[in-house]
């Protein structure tokens, strides 16, 4: 999302998701962003930065993020957001069912979304320190879409921790596909005109829950994978790339790009490449497999950290 900010320059990048229990690591200006509320999009200083009302705010977690980024003038959060309290991380965090036998991250997300199911979770209208930012981000985003200019929005968390489609139940406590993500910022599903569905090239999962693709660490370690979540500070799990989930997940978005991350740190010959004439014929072979397994194009392909080292074959399709 950093690069495609960068390079089409949206109107305005609209985070979705559950709320601060995924983070995206952005490598910018030198700099390291573990971003779990404010869109990858900020890059682009131009963008208008909006969460919408489907997604939980953490106040504490944005005010902090807004202050690192710089953002607090462009940052727009939604008046109908509800708000994760200090009560619902202890809750999180203390319970024997989520914090051990699921593995959840301890954000709040979870016993801050029953809350919201029970009609009982404040919402961000009612936080003194929110009010800065209080926006109609439904209204704000169809504006600019009718005004013909273009929006982004930005997802989190894997296909895979679907609360519908995951792997129940170690998943997290919303439906994490595309059609949501559209309900979470407002957008209706007649105005998109592309899905981008985003794979590592490898398989990862924080916590428990099945993993089929799993490797041993050791296995791991030779391939010189090594990671620990943006959240949680946890190791990850990592398996070989799953293309049976790949297919469901590119059926169930309805994908019409593909983009795939790492692709250097399972390729280590790939590292820095831009073009994909300069991808070893086995990372080629990689990429046509998750062409044919998904029947999605593959558009972008990430070579390194930086926002950068990118292998860019949109061709201007968003």
């Amino acid at each position: 999302m950093a690069y495609l900010s960068l390079k089409y320059r949206p109107h305005v990048v609209a985070r979705a998701g559950v709320g601060p229990n995924a983070g995206h690591t952005v490598h910018f200006g030198g700099k390291k962003f573990g971003l779990r509320q404010v869109p990858c999009g900020f890059v682009y200083q131009g963008a208008r930065l909006l969460i919408g009302p489907g997604v939980l705010v953490n106040p504490e977690i944005l005010l902090k993020e807004a202050g690192e980024t710089g953002t607090k003038n462009r940052l727009g959060v939604d008046r109908r957001c509800a708000v994760i309290e200090p009560r619902h991380v202890e809750r999180d965090r203390t319970s024997e069912h989520l914090s051990r036998k699921i593995g959840t991250t301890g954000s709040g997300c979870g016993p801050a979304n029953v809350d919201r199911v029970n009609r009982v979770a404040r919402l961000a209208e009612e936080v003194e320190e929110l009010r800065p930012f209080l926006a109609d981000v439904p209204l704000e985003v169809n504006e600019a879409l009718e005004e013909g200019r273009l929006v982004l929005i930005e997802g989190s968390q894997g296909f895979g921790l679907s609360l519908v489609h995951g792997t129940y139940p170690y998943v997290t406590s919303k439906d994490t596909c595309a059609g949501t993500m559209l309900a979470d910022v407002g957008v209706g599903p007649t105005k998109v005109s592309e899905v981008l569905l985003v794979f590592k090239a490898y398989a990862t999962r924080v916590g428990e829950g099945t993993f089929p693709t799993e490797m041993p660490e050791e296995e791991a370690e030779r391939l010189g994978i090594v990671e620990y979540g943006t959240v949680t500070g946890r190791r990850r799990r990592i398996g070989h790339f799953d293309f049976e989930m790949a297919r469901r997940a590119a059926m169930v978005n309805g994908a019409t790009q593909i983009a795939i991350t790492c692709l250097d740190k399972l390729f280590k010959e790939c590292a820095g490449a831009r073009k994909m004439e300069q991808l070893t014929e086995e990372a080629r072979r990689f990429v046509r497999r998750v062409e044919e397994a998904t029947g999605v194009p593959v558009t972008l392909l990430s070579t390194g950290e930086g926002v950068e080292e990118i292998i860019d074959l949109t061709r201007g399709r968003l």
